[in-house]
């Protein structure tokens, strides 16, 4: 018998899967910072950095899909860490080259297609070219943005110490939801931190 959508998202709670989910996520982001400071050009760093990709991914559906399940701090948790292992293979991979190229090219041929109608001087020559240009132009100045704060934000997440602190944090989180115990977060003493804020700020 075929299993509805409902069911399945049943079946991922009831066996804990979101919180197995982001434990391992944790061992990922560990394993990956370990082989990326032992040997980075290995396999065995190439294959963890693709199976974090996948994890990440799955981590990024699980959290959006059980919204309200989690609390607000596993989610942001969740999500963070699936951002890192999902970006780290793509860090240097130029998307607004490649979508600006794509959108020149879909701009060029549709273009054409306006040949013997009344458009039909922008259908060839250099008013076709010009006008491919600028489209492409326009849309590489806007995803060259988006990119460039994508990229920061990984490139921050990437750092190994900080992929360090996020895949032990991960670990924790996900055990702790296992446990029943909540959130990292919850278990922090709020009293204790804000005194600790207050007396640095005072500084």
């Amino acid at each position: 018998m075929d299993y509805t959508w409902d069911e399945f998202h049943s079946s991922l709670l009831g066996n804990n899967i979101p919180e197995l989910l982001i434990a391992v996520a944790g061992v990922l982001a560990l394993l990956i910072v370990i082989t990326y400071v032992k040997k980075k050009e290995g396999f065995l760093y190439k294959f963890l950095v693709l199976a974090g990709l996948v994890a990440g991914v799955l981590l990024i559906i699980v959290s959006i899909d059980t919204y309200g399940y989690w609390d607000l701090s596993t989610t942001i948790i969740a999500i963070v860490a699936g951002f890192a292992l999902i970006i780290r293979p793509f860090r240097d991979v130029h998307f607004a080259v490649i979508l600006a190229l794509l959108v020149g090219i879909i701009v060029y041929v549709l273009l054409g297609g306006l040949a013997g109608g009344d458009l039909n001087a922008l259908a060839e020559g250099w008013p076709r070219i010009i006008i491919t240009f600028m489209a492409a132009a326009l849309v590489f100045m806007m995803a060259n943005f988006i990119e460039s704060v994508v990229k920061l934000f990984a490139k921050i997440l990437n750092a190994w110490p900080i992929l360090l602190i996020l895949g032990l944090l991960c670990i924790a989180e996900g055990i702790c939801v296992y446990m029943g115990y909540g959130s990292v977060y919850d278990m922090i003493d709020q009293e204790l931190l804000k005194e600790y804020l207050n007396s640095v700020t005072e500084e």
